[in-house]
């Protein structure tokens, strides 16, 4: 009976060791034992959007890979439905959210942001041929108006006094919102300053689009967003923005991609 009671202790003492080392084990333990880090995306230009040959580039691209170098794993990148971007991140099908991610004070308790390196903005995107009809928000009342479902233009449509009592058309991404523009489905839309720039005008498929320059709407950060348990993944990734600002390789790929006028640092 003796050793039937040592023998059930010693296996609950194994138990307990291996129990506390599991529940030692970090999410930054996770990914390093996996080798990778999964960057949730959407295609948007200039961020992450696919060259003339089909392959991945854009500033956070390549700025994911450079991060990625510093702390030791490989990027990977898994295009993923915007709307659902803190599910993906918690379910761990993604580990991080790097995509232009809007730093949201309703998402700070869900998740952890990296410091932030873009101040951007939401514009009002209109048909240049409609410039004198849509010159000023008053002008904008009443006027179906298009936005991505989830996303910081959603959020200063509503939260705008004159633009939320508006027809609101729901789109899956922000080029949907240009397409619904340039079909005539609405007459205006609200997207990133970061994608207008760089999606409407002279020399691109948009080059009848334009920015409503006299319509300021919210201001806003870009950020990476991390799981909110993994403060390990977090100090590595702003040291390694903190590497990339002091060298000044963070500013060279702004330039590189024409966001220097919204680099944070």
């Amino acid at each position: 009976m003796k050793k039937i009671l040592a023998a059930i202790l010693s296996a609950a003492m194994l138990l307990g060791v291996s129990s506390c080392g599991a529940s030692d084990k970090t999410d930054w333990d996770y990914i390093e034992e996996k080798g990778t880090l999964v960057a949730g995306i959407t295609y948007y230009e200039p961020m992450n959007y696919l060259d003339e040959n089909g392959e991945l580039t854009g500033f956070e691209t390549e700025f994911t890979k450079a991060v990625c170098e510093k702390i030791g794993v490989t990027a990977e990148f898994q295009v993923i439905d915007w709307n659902q971007k803190i599910v993906e991140l918690q379910s761990k099908t993604i580990d991080v959210i790097w995509n232009g991610m809007t730093v949201k004070e309703e998402f700070k308790e869900q998740i952890n942001f990296s410091t932030p390196y873009i101040r951007n903005k939401q514009v009002v995107v209109i048909k240049a041929e409609n410039a004198e009809k849509y010159a000023d928000l008053a002008s904008m009342t009443g006027v179906t108006i298009a936005a991505e479902n989830g996303s910081a233009g959603q959020t200063a449509i509503e939260t705008n006094e004159t633009l939320s009592t508006n027809e609101f058309i729901s789109c899956a991404a922000q080029k949907d919102v240009l397409l619904e523009i340039k079909a005539g489905t609405t007459e205006i839309g609200v997207i990133d300053y970061v994608m207008a720039k760089a999606s409407i005008g002279e020399g691109t498929d948009y080059s009848d689009l334009m920015i409503v320059e006299s319509v300021e709407l919210t201001p806003e950060e870009y950020a990476i967003g991390i799981r909110l348990e993994d403060k390990v993944l977090l100090e590595k990734i702003n040291a390694a923005i903190d590497e990339m600002v002091a060298d000044g390789t963070l500013k060279a790929l702004a330039e590189k991609y024409d966001l220097a006028d919204v680099y944070a640092f």
